[in-house]
């Protein structure tokens, strides 16, 4: 699953970064997921098409891509951070010393 999540969103947004992780391991009985099958990930997206939107607008973008993995419950939670280049550069900046 790890690897369909990084293609569809490398085709939605064709990221300058993508991190995907599963993180089901930390839910494993967690009700919703036992009776789905679901797992649970955790995704960092940065790509130019986040530029001028708010962060929900931008959730909505990357779930309306996976929404055919929620509709299945091969996905039962995405915790998503979306960000455009420039605040993804701001926000890893080295530590000056």
């Amino acid at each position: 699953m790890l690897e369909k999540i990084k293609t569809i969103l490398t085709e939605n947004f064709n990221p300058t970064h993508l991190e995907v992780e599963d993180d089901s391991y930390r839910h494993r009985n967690h009700a919703g997921a036992k009776e789905h099958g679901g797992g649970h990930y955790n995704v960092i997206v940065v790509s130019h098409k986040f530029e001028g939107l708010n962060s929900l607008k931008r959730h909505r973008l990357v779930n309306a891509a996976l929404k055919g993995d929620f509709e299945s419950n091969a996905i039962h939670a995405l915790a998503i951070k979306a960000h455009t280049p420039d605040e993804w550069s701001q926000h890893n900046k080295p530590l000056e010393g």
